[in-house]
């Protein structure tokens, strides 16, 4: 298990491979990375942006928390976690996960586990800003979205 994960919240935009370069320099161990990068969409063509709004310190030390979790799961080399708050456009970047292991199962396991919680249940809350002007709405977890965060509740640790 490595020592500690990195993890940010930030306003400003962040580099994929930059991110996983660093995670995996001078690495002899590494025999997987996956990363996982969420995008701002617009399914309607009626989103002018996202809003994020999280409690500074909060949210760095929740997602923490998760990721150690994932790193007494599996046997993870590295792990990165980003996920960005204030105003976030259509086709921009919101969240990098970034899992480093020997092998992929433990890298791919590790990286859905936190992207399910952080789609459910990671501080932060969405409001939708309309193209249109008009006042948009918080954003909730979808039902799907919960009930893939919930099989990690029933599997052995």
């Amino acid at each position: 298990m490595i020592a500690d994960p990195t993890i940010r919240v930030q306003a400003s935009d962040f580099d994929p491979a930059a991110e996983e370069a660093l995670l995996t320099k001078g690495r002899r161990d590494v025999g997987a990375v996956v990363s996982f990068t969420g995008l701002c969409r617009d399914e309607d063509g009626s989103l002018h942006a996202l809003e994020l709004e999280h409690y500074p310190g909060m949210a760095e030390e929740e997602i923490g928390r998760v990721a150690r979790e994932a790193l007494s799961r599996w046997p993870l080399v590295g792990l990165t976690v980003i996920h960005r708050h204030g105003l976030i456009r259509p086709g921009e970047r919101i969240v990098l996960v970034v899992a480093a292991a020997r092998h992929r199962g433990e890298a791919f396991a590790a990286a859905e586990f936190l992207m399910d919680y952080l789609k459910t249940r990671a501080p932060f809350w969405k409001k939708e800003r309309r193209a249109d002007g008009l006042a948009g709405g918080w954003v909730e977890a979808k039902d799907a979205d919960d009930a893939a965060a919930a099989r990690w509740e029933t599997r052995e640790r």
